[in-house]
């Protein structure tokens, strides 16, 4: 006699995770800087370091014209809670006992002064970004990871070197508009999101789109996603909600990389 076969489990009994609340601004604090940990560890690991270069910042929870920043010239595989660093409005180091850098200042102060709407940003020298941007070329609409970008990035297409004036920050922040994310042109990415492993992901698998544009070109003639079909995958996958939920495993997967670090 053949057994039944199992009901299906009620969908609210399923397992689903989502971003946290928190019932205290201490509590918000502490996370984003946990956070902003792993993404910076995870940075090191994926080899995305250049010198003193790259930072990723977290905006305060309670003073929102101030953030969390990655310390000048410490490595993203060694940086503990404790070595980051809160500055303010005008750059001046507020918590913290090191120096920030002073293109991460110029670049993320403006950034999340256009944009109140953006928790955390992400920039670093990794290597398929500044190829692609070396290029001068927006990302293509060949896979469907790279459609969560399609009309929903820009090229900033200037360089006049090291980025230490606020003014070219504002004009980065004005090129990035509303979108996740903007090339630098000869320099690298920078991305956006809501929270820190929103941004952490848009940045991540911006950099492996880049290295599949680069690639698929180098091969052959790659084939398009049509318009409207980049549109529809861009309005499944582009939203930072979907960032978040696809960082979580990622950030899991790689415990190795901060353990010890929050």
């Amino acid at each position: 006699m053949t057994n039944p076969p199992p009901s299906p489990v009620p969908v609210d009994q399923l397992q689903f995770a989502l971003p946290q609340k928190f019932e205290t601004v201490e509590e918000e604090r502490r996370h984003r800087k946990e956070r902003l940990v792993v993404a910076l560890r995870l940075f090191g690991k994926f080899g995305f370091e250049e010198g003193v270069a790259g930072h990723i910042t977290a905006r305060d929870p309670e003073w929102t014209d101030h953030f969390w920043v990655n310390p000048f010239a410490m490595s993203f595989k060694q940086i503990t809670v404790d070595d980051l660093i809160l500055v303010n409005h005008e750059g001046q180091v507020v918590q913290g006992r090191h120096h920030v850098n002073a293109a991460a200042f110029a670049i993320h102060s403006q950034v999340h002064a256009a944009r109140p709407d953006v928790v955390a940003a992400a920039h670093s020298h990794s290597l398929y970004g500044k190829t692609l941007s070396s290029l001068g070329e927006l990302l293509e609409p060949l896979t469907q990871d790279v459609c969560a970008f399609y009309e929903s990035h820009a090229l900033f297409d200037d360089y006049t070197g090291v980025v230490l004036d606020q003014e070219e920050g504002r004009r980065i922040a004005a090129t990035l508009g509303g979108h996740k994310a903007v090339i630098l042109r000869n320099h690298g990415l920078l991305t956006v999101g809501d929270s820190v492993d929103a941004a952490a992901w848009w940045f991540i698998t911006m950099e492996r789109s880049c290295q599949v544009q680069l690639m698929a070109k180098a091969a052959g003639k790659p084939v398009h996603v049509d318009h409207d079909s980049a549109v529809l995958t861009r309005d499944q996958l582009g939203n930072d909600l979907v960032a978040w939920i696809n960082y979580q495993p990622l950030a899991a997967g790689h415990a190795d990389a901060y353990q010890g670090a929050l």
